[in-house]
């Protein structure tokens, strides 16, 4: 039941394209700030409203989460990209273990989200430069959780044995301490890509994300700003979309971890 509202909103965005709905970036200033359908004056052509440009807001949520999932799932693949291996490294090798994890100590003394919005300021807000900028914040976690398991794994008599009948350090690595190591990382996928998720929702609210032609959920809410005084409808719809699948994600994460757990297992 978690991942209802995920994959919902997923499917939806993945299908936008081939859906009957309006142009996200259409405009009809003669039907702005209509009412979802059901409230008076509503109608089906605007299922969820318009927004005080006229724009069809249904259609700009769909789209809106295609960039959304796209935004962090991509920033969240190119995080563990870096930092797995260079967590599987500085917990194999003790003489690069120094050298990452100062590296990781000196990033974690800057608040994620500050350092975020820094970075995006300086290289100026795109798509391509809102992922990089996510996934340079987020390796750290992945280095540092792979690293602990690292340590305790390169001492299992499997290890040891693999070693004894002659395995290369890569070998043992990516086959016998690499699999051991997924667990942890699947969770902390699940949960970043939820995190990722707010944050691109955050930078882009404060105009620092996904530029203004692409719609977003943090944008339809910078936007709805604008005619909060006239209706809050237009700000209901892109929160509930991205507090819900931010919900969901963390709450799937926390069920994944209990289920992947085989101590837990055990319990149940």
């Amino acid at each position: 039941m978690a991942l209802l509202v995920p994959v919902l909103l997923l499917g939806l965005a993945i299908a936008a394209p081939w859906l009957p709905i309006a142009n996200p970036n259409g405009k009809e200033l003669l039907n702005k700030l209509l009412p979802p359908v059901g409230l008076e004056g509503g109608t089906w052509r605007y299922l969820l409203g318009t927004d005080y440009q006229g724009r069809d807001i249904f259609s700009r949520v769909v789209y809106g989460g295609r960039v959304s999932f796209a935004i962090s799932l991509l920033a969240m693949a190119l995080a563990g990209l870096v930092g797995i291996p260079l967590g599987l490294l500085s917990g194999y090798y003790q003489g690069l273990n120094q050298t990452v994890m100062r590296l990781a100590d000196i990033q974690l003394s800057f608040p994620g989200t500050f350092l975020a919005i820094a970075l995006v300021a300086g290289l100026g807000p795109s798509i391509g430069n809102l992922i990089l900028v996510l996934a340079l914040t987020g390796w750290v976690e992945y280095a540092r959780v792979v690293r602990s398991q690292v340590l305790s794994l390169k001492e299992q008599e499997l290890v040891d044995a693999a070693r004894a009948l002659g395995a290369s350090e890569s070998r043992v690595l990516v086959r016998h301490i690499l699999p051991q190591t997924l667990t942890p990382i699947i969770v902390l996928a699940t949960i970043q890509s939820a995190r990722f998720m707010l944050q691109e929702a955050g930078l882009s609210f404060l105009g620092l994300g996904v530029p203004p032609q692409h719609p977003s959920w943090g944008g339809m809410l910078n936007e709805a700003q604008k005619s909060i005084f006239e209706t809050w409808l237009p700000a209901l719809f892109p929160g509930l979309a991205l507090s819900g699948t931010v919900l969901s994600l963390n709450l799937f994460g926390d069920w994944l971890a209990e289920m992947l757990d085989p101590r837990v297992r055990k319990q149940l």
